[in-house]
């Protein structure tokens, strides 16, 4: 089955916590603090692996976590890093985040890899926290939380020739003569149900990678028929191959079938009339077909060359290869990538506000905000020193002040997640 398009929450690993503990050692009468930090949360990193070339392995594991840091141990010893998990991905593949519709990764070359969600920071150990006002704390942080997100994989097939043309026009049949690919062959519409690959060779050895996508109807980018879900594996293909039924053996115009179909390519991404194209007139052993490809070349108004060929007889197909690859060396690879691949886009983000009050229905405020939420998850509530802390660092924020104009009052209930206390004037 080919996959091309799967929707996937990743976890990178937490951080390991910190470790308060202290050194007692036989001859030393003052220890100190020897509390070690804990290891860095593993992150997740899709890798691209050549010899995949669907998103199969997702259809049956759509969520992937990281492992998390090792917890810092005594005398000072750094917990152990998790190790990254790595997901392999065909090339080709494209990463989306699903709530900002940001691209966060596109991934073309064989063993190209990206950070799909970072891992979280080892806590501080009480080690770290040591002044000379305080030579000896009694605190230490927890691991910072991992990235979590749900993400959109997307695969655009990477091929150096894509078949376009409108159901049943021969473009598997053509592939299936030129290549060992052994597409479905039927004479019903939309036999072809997922792109097929094959490595065509000329006789002069030379070689590329030619797709035969499903066949586009009018309409394709509004939804109708399969073509709209192909239609992003043609971005990736450096020369389109336009095949078109000649003889009209369905009852359609040649000349209009090529017009519609570059129609909806132009309405899909007017950069894809800029690639260059063949049109490839098959089917040229049935009747009427040569009055037909002299009324096409009439009609045709581009400087497009024209193949006659019959992908059943496999006549003017040997012309054709070496056509297409002629044509193939005259066009740079980068050209095949899309121009956001090499480019850094630098984009103005607006800083988030550190946190945000409301009130829940019993009166109690309520606090949140993703840096709180993050100071919180890392604080230790189980040791006083770690809390009183906690309690500078929302004051530094200007908590206090703002609950203060919310009208919170001495005795208020306060929440932060699932954690409740009361507000001290």
């Amino acid at each position: 089955m080919f996959v091309d398009q799967v929707r996937v929450y990743v976890k990178a690993g937490d951080g390991g916590n910190g470790l308060v503990a202290y050194r007692r050692e036989k001859y030393v009468p003052k220890g100190g603090p020897a509390g070690g930090d804990g290891g860095n949360g593993g992150d997740v990193i899709f890798k691209v692996d050549e010899g995949l070339n669907t998103l199969m392995d997702f259809r049956y594991n759509r969520h992937f976590k990281a492992k998390r840091g090792e917890n810092g141990m005594s005398k000072s010893m750094h917990g152990r890093n998790a190790d990254p998990l790595i997901v392999p991905v065909p090339p080709g593949t494209t990463v989306i985040d699903e709530e900002t519709e940001e691209v966060i990764a596109d991934l073309t070359e064989n063993g190209q890899e990206a950070i799909i969600a970072k891992g979280g920071r080892g806590g501080r150990g009480n080690i770290r926290f040591a002044t000379p006002r305080n030579p000896a704390p009694d605190f230490a942080e927890n691991g910072e939380p991992g990235v979590e997100r749900n993400i959109k994989v997307e695969l655009k097939v990477i091929a150096d020739v894509g078949l376009v043309g409108f159901p049943s026009v021969g473009k598997s049949t053509l592939l299936s003569v030129v290549s060992a690919a052994k597409p479905k062959i039927a004479d019903y519409h939309f036999t072809t149900l997922a792109p097929n690959l094959g490595v065509v060779q000329t006789g002069d050895q030379r070689s590329f990678v030619m797709a035969d996508l499903p066949g586009l109807i009018e309409g394709a980018h509004e939804g109708i028929g399969l073509g709209h879900q192909f239609l992003r594996h043609i971005e990736r293909t450096r020369l389109i191959v336009h095949v078109i039924d000649m003889a009209a053996s369905e009852g359609r115009d040649p000349y209009e079938d090529y017009v519609k179909i570059n129609q909806e390519l132009k309405t899909y991404d007017e950069n894809l009339l800029e690639r260059p194209q063949l049109v490839v007139a098959n089917k040229m052993d049935m009747p009427s077909a040569k009055e037909n490809l002299q009324a096409f070349q009439a009609n045709l108004k581009e400087d497009i060359p024209i193949f006659a060929i019959s992908a059943v007889t496999q006549t003017g197909v040997r012309e054709l290869l070496y056509a297409i690859a002629d044509k193939l060396e005259s066009i740079p690879k980068q050209k095949a990538v899309e121009k956001t691949t090499e480019e850094v886009v630098y984009k103005f983000k607006k800083e988030e506000e550190a946190f945000h009050i409301s009130r829940d229905s019993d009166g109690s405020f309520v606090l949140s905000g993703p840096r709180l939420e993050k100071l919180f998850k890392m604080t230790d509530f189980s040791r006083d020193e770690a809390v009183q802390r906690f309690a500078r660092q929302m004051r530094g924020m200007g908590i206090d002040e703002a609950l203060r104009k919310k009208g919170a009052k001495d005795g208020d209930t306060i929440r932060i997640m699932d954690f409740e206390f009361e507000f001290v004037e």
